[in-house]
C-alpha cells in the first residue's frame, strides 16, 4: 500500500467518523471524543487493500446506543473503497470525559 493511498484512507475514515452521531447527542462521535485511536494497516493477504482498527469509546458504559453506533461505524467504513476489513474495539480507558471533546462540539452544545 502506498503512502498515499493510506493517508487517502485516513482521511476518508475521519470524514466517515463525522457522519456518525450518537441518536441522544446532536454531535459526530469524532469531534465528541470518542475515537481514541484510527489504524490503518495494509492488509497481509492484498497490498492494494487496507484494514482499518479503530479504538473508540462511549460517553458512559450502559449507553443505549452503542450497538448502533458501533454498527454505523463499522457499515460505513467498510464502504471505503481499498477497505477489506474493519475492527472496531470499544474500549474504557482511560475513561471519557467532556475535555475530550473538540471546542466545536463543546459550542455545539453551549458548553463554552
Amino acid at each position: 500500500m502506498t503512502e498515499e493511498l493510506k493517508y487517502s484512507i485516513e482521511v476518508e475514515t475521519v470524514e466517515m467518523l463525522r457522519s456518525v452521531f450518537d441518536p441522544e447527542i446532536p454531535v459526530n462521535v469524532y469531534e465528541l471524543g470518542l475515537i481514541y485511536k484510527i489504524d490503518v494497516r495494509e492488509d497481509a493477504h492484498d497490498d492494494s487493500k487496507a484494514e482499518i482498527v479503530i479504538d473508540m469509546t462511549l460517553t458512559a458504559p450502559n449507553c443505549p446506543a452503542a450497538d448502533f453506533i458501533m454498527m454505523d461505524i463499522q457499515e460505513k467504513l467498510e464502504s471505503i473503497k481499498n477497505v477489506s476489513k474493519v475492527t472496531v474495539n470499544l474500549v474504557f480507558e482511560p475513561e471519557w470525559t467532556k475535555d475530550m471533546m473538540s471546542e466545536e462540539a463543546r459550542l455545539d452544545l453551549g458548553l463554552m
